[in-house]
């Protein structure tokens, strides 16, 4: 009976913590299509693939988001993309790296 508990509480867990990470990545497509899909000339799609995912994740963790978005999208300038929500873009975009055999809806 304890493990049938721990089995429930453990599921339930996981299933709390994939509904976040798809949320990130969610508000992350809905970011770049409401800010950076017409100044980028390109779909989210397209965007994600400049890198791989590990090109993303260092990226992220080095704080180079906006930078690096500058570079894909000269028309994009900053500042034009909120802080908070460049996290979210990059989330996006390792999910759906050159490497990640995954295909955004956007």
């Amino acid at each position: 009976m304890k493990l049938v508990k721990i089995l429930a509480a453990s599921t339930l867990l996981l299933s709390i913590g994939t509904t976040s990470l798809v949320a990130d990545v969610v508000k992350g497509q809905k970011a770049f299509i409401k800010f950076l899909k017409e100044p980028c000339g390109m779909d989210g799609a397209k965007f994600a693939l400049k890198h791989t995912q590990e090109e993303w994740k260092k990226i992220k963790a080095d704080g180079k988001a906006e930078e690096e978005i500058m570079k894909i999208c000269p028309n994009v300038k900053a500042g034009d993309v909120k802080e908070n929500l460049l996290e979210h873009i990059m989330d996006f975009s390792i999910e759906f790296a050159s490497d990640s055999g995954n295909v955004p809806s956007c």
